[in-house]
């Protein structure tokens, strides 16, 4: 992957991070509806699909690929129109779609039994493949996009595009927008999460933000048949958890909802080992329980 050449020395620790990590991973570019789309994998045994939110790239995952691990193999796109995959065909969710899950299909077989879970955007991504696909068996959807509910902004994004050329510049206003929409611990701004929200948002083509506030979300549950996991940081900007967790989780009869504590919207990044514990639980339960809606607080 290109990684991005601007940051400051002080973040080269960073790097060092991504750079072993993608060393363990094996990539796949797969050609997909005219397109490449570039998939990341470690592990063995029955395939974990995890799919990052807008304005990012396979690396909103970074704290929890090795973790996911144990008992999975773990398989993580760069979607059309961000990171090292090319951009959809057309600038719409149908496009997006055809060129991911066909790609997925290519590497996988169309009727290979997996677990998913999806991250913002991509959890309105990985509703629609649930529903659209046959073998997804378990759904996780953490800090979802297409609730279509209110948000409650912390404060306003800042533009990056007049920094790009002053690394000093482009570094304060990405960490003004971690906090203002992505994180809530002010520690948790690290330079890892810098790079990572860097590289991603100098890297995006596809703008998700209308798509994501079109709605949606609802009606997709209530036709998905494998059982959800519904996963809000307690601060996550772009809901109120305590309202939505019950209004989505009554769409669906088998789900469960978790909220973690001290933590924002990019919860798998800055709440990891919580985040990390309770997929695996999920991941270990059987696709079949009957159990009714939980809702939890981490």
């Amino acid at each position: 992957m290109n990684l991005l050449r601007t940051m400051q020395h002080d973040e080269q620790p960073a790097g060092d991070r991504m750079a072993a990590l993608e060393q363990r991973m094996q990539r796949h570019v797969v050609q997909s509806h005219g397109g490449q789309v570039v998939w990341w994998t470690l592990g063995s045994g029955r395939p974990l699909v995890l799919l990052h939110g807008g304005h990012g790239s396979w690396q909103h995952w970074v704290r929890n690929v090795e973790a996911l691990t144990t008992r999975r193999s773990v398989w993580v796109p760069d979607m059309p129109g961000y990171g090292d995959s090319d951009a959809p065909a057309e600038p719409t969710m149908g496009s997006l779609l055809d060129r991911l899950t066909g790609s997925l299909d290519t590497l996988l077989g169309p009727s290979t039994s997996i677990d998913l879970a999806g991250f913002s955007f991509g959890g309105l991504v990985a509703a629609h493949v649930a529903v659209a696909r046959r073998g997804v068996d378990r759904l996780a959807l953490l800090g979802p996009a297409g609730h279509g509910g209110p948000r409650r902004p912390r404060s306003e994004l800042v533009s990056w595009r007049h920094a790009v050329d002053d690394a000093a510049a482009l570094a304060q206003v990405m960490r003004h927008n971690l906090l203002a929409h992505m994180l809530h611990q002010p520690d948790s701004a690290d330079p890892l999460a810098l790079r990572v929200h860097t590289e991603a948002c100098l890297q995006t083509r596809f703008r998700s933000k209308g798509i994501s506030r079109a709605g949606g979300l609802h009606a997709l549950l209530h036709q998905a048949a494998c059982p959800v996991l519904l996963v809000w940081g307690a601060h996550d900007v772009t809901a109120t958890p305590d309202l939505l967790a019950p209004e989505l989780a009554a769409c669906h009869p088998r789900s469960r909802t978790a909220i973690v504590a001290d933590a924002g919207h990019w919860v798998q990044y800055e709440s990891a080992p919580a985040i990390n514990a309770l997929l695996r639980d999920w991941l270990a339960l059987s696709p079949t329980f009957e159990r009714p809606s939980h809702h939890a607080r981490h």
